[in-house]
């Protein structure tokens, strides 16, 4: 322990890196092309040391910020010896560049001072296509990599200054929106240049030894900092098994089963009998996984642990080789989130038995990622979004409604955006009533959003899911309602699998329908407030008939004018208790 460290010094340094990180954000988010960057916010930044370790993170994605040293380490062994100022580096190869999927491309620039590297800055962005059978490169189908667009191992996309033009005319040759790729991968540049100069004049200010030595003991905090509160948990081991429901019209579930070993400062996530990595483009790259456990542990600690990669080195993660969670080339990887979805879901029904105050019931899921594409006026376009979400219910409160999964900190793209932009209408976005699964505390309500084709023909291609294995709840706490899609919803409605290996056909008129599945409950339903129900009811989030068949909980009357009935909710209670315990 550095006995030297002014503590206040330490925050304003600490403070200082947070700043440059989610100032490369704001300036990524303001100069990108896409929606699914601009207005989804699919993307991460990161302030990182030397050696590729970030000190900062961006209020982005927690999925992908955990990978990040992974792919650093890649690059710095490959360029050793060959880094100079004024370089860039792009990479998106899972298996060649330990990145994460296709879509997500990596952009580095290091930071230099005194002739030499003192830091990197980092930009990562879910880009509108990279190519592939797919439109929108989420390639559920794909059964081998090659399949989903342009592999890039780590390559200088600049050097030196000057521009490898044979890279940058491959690059937009191969996709199918290179206006908004390119706009992207220059707005991920801006951003590196942004944490470049903000972090120069840090070092102009305190001076670059004392900002480096602060900036390795801010590594060894964070560490001391999450091992406290390892040791604040239980020791012991802690297993949950969940599934993804699988894959085309015919699903075969895909199983996570997971054991926690919480031992004295250190954790162990082992993801041994899961099920094998699958043909299909679900499979998450082991820093991937490594990045959804981080992510879980980060959000149920107590301290304010910074965003280090110190945060990281008690935290050990175990996949066997060719499993699902950490598979082999050449396995399809195009829609790998929603896994990082499922394990982040698995570690926190694990966590709720050592620490239930902490964790909520199941969440939705994640993101549901609906890719509509086309052409218009012989330019081809590409609609695809995040669209989430909603949490389950928590230990003292209801579940939220309109917010994103724990594992992604992202956005609904709004109405008018994609109306503005694609030859898209929007005819309904909303909650869906009676959804929310029922407990003591509510889980949060199911979202809808309806989309129709207004010109031409399109295809239609999506990522759901939590149909078969909808979300569970906790203590007593029922599941929430499944998801579902629709082609046509009013007329000749036509089902689609939650997750489609093949696109559907759109002609013009056609509407899409999404319904994502809602929050799981928890608590005994029959232990929640009355007169929570009651309000309920008056916003319509609940029917007087599930509020009685649910909750026991008697209610007359429409809307304002609804009032409870408390004699006969003791009544009704009364026996579905004593129904409950003949069971």
């Amino acid at each position: 322990m550095k006995t030297d460290i002014d503590p206040f010094q330490l925050e304003i340094i600490r403070a200082s890196f947070d700043t440059i990180a989610e100032d490369m954000a704001l300036t990524l988010m303001r100069t990108a092309h896409s929606g699914i960057v601009r207005d989804s916010l699919d993307f991460s930044t990161s302030l990182c040391d030397a050696q590729g370790q970030p000190l900062a993170q961006g209020v982005c994605t927690p999925m992908h910020l955990g990978s990040f040293y992974d792919a650093m380490r890649k690059l710095l062994a490959m360029y050793e010896g060959r880094i100079y100022p004024e370089d860039v580096f792009i990479s998106n190869d899972p298996y060649e560049a330990a990145g994460q999927h296709l879509p997500d491309i990596y952009i580095a620039k290091p930071i230099f001072h005194a002739d030499r590297v003192v830091a990197w800055a980092v930009a990562l962005a879910h880009h509108s296509d990279v190519g592939g059978i797919v439109a929108g490169s989420n390639a559920l189908g794909a059964y081998e990599i090659f399949q989903e667009g342009l592999r890039l191992p780590v390559l200088k996309f600049i050097e030196r200054g000057v521009r490898n033009q044979a890279i940058w005319d491959i690059i937009s040759i191969n996709v199918r929106t290179p206006e908004k790729v390119m706009g992207d991968l220059q707005a991920q540049i801006s951003s590196c240049i942004s944490g470049e100069r903000e972090f120069l004049a840090l070092i102009e200010r305190y001076g670059a030894a004392e900002v480096l030595r602060y900036a390795d003991h801010l590594q060894d905090y964070t560490e001391q900092l999450t091992r406290a509160e390892l040791r604040d948990v239980p020791d012991g081991t802690y297993t949950f098994t969940d599934h993804i429901d699988g894959l085309g019209e015919k699903p075969a579930p895909v199983v996570f089963n997971l054991a926690i070993t919480i031992a004295g400062d250190r954790a162990i996530v082992d993801w041994e009998g899961s099920s094998m990595q699958v043909k299909g483009g679900i499979n998450p790259s082991f820093p991937f996984t490594k990045a959804s456990a981080y992510a879980a542990f980060r959000s149920i600690m107590k301290a304010d642990v910074p965003n280090t990669h110190g945060f990281t080195r008690a935290i050990e993660v175990r996949a066997p080789l060719g499993s699902l969670m950490n598979p082999t080339f050449p396995a399809p990887c195009g829609a790998r989130g929603i896994s990082g979805y499922r394990m982040i879901d698995c570690i926190f029904g694990a966590m709720a038995q050592a620490v239930p105050d902490r964790v909520t019931a199941d969440s939705s899921g994640g993101a549901t990622v609906p890719t509509i594409a086309g052409y218009q006026n012989g330019r081809p376009y590409v609609f695809c979004e995040t669209f989430m979400g909603t949490w389950g219910g928590a230990a003292d409160h209801d579940g939220q409604n309109g917010v994103p999964h724990m594992g992604a900190n992202q956005s609904n793209v709004p109405i008018e955006m994609i109306e503005i932009e694609y030859p898209i209408r929007i005819e309904r976005y909303g909650l869906v009533a009676d959804t929310g699964g029922p407990g003591r505390h509510r889980g949060g309500l199911s979202l809808t959003r309806e989309y129709r084709v207004l010109s031409g023909e399109a295809i239609l291609s999506v990522r759901s899911d939590k149909r078969d294995y909808p979300p569970h709840g906790l203590f007593g706490g029922k599941p929430g309602a499944p998801s579902w899609n629709y082609v046509n919803p009013d007329r000749n409605r036509r089902v689609l699998p939650v997750l489609m290996t093949e696109v559907a056909e759109l002609a013009e008129g056609d509407v899409y329908q999404h319904i994502m599945s809602s929050g799981g409950g928890y608590g005994d339903p029959l232990e929640r407030e009355p007169d929570d129900v009651l309000a309920d009811v008056i916003d319509e989030k609940v029917t007087p008939e599930h509020a009685r068949a649910d909750y026991g909980v008697v209610v007359t009357g429409e809307g304002r004018a609804a009032v409870l009935d408390l004699a006969a909710t003791a009544t009704t209670r009364a026996a579905m208790r004593r129904s409950g315990e003949d069971r």
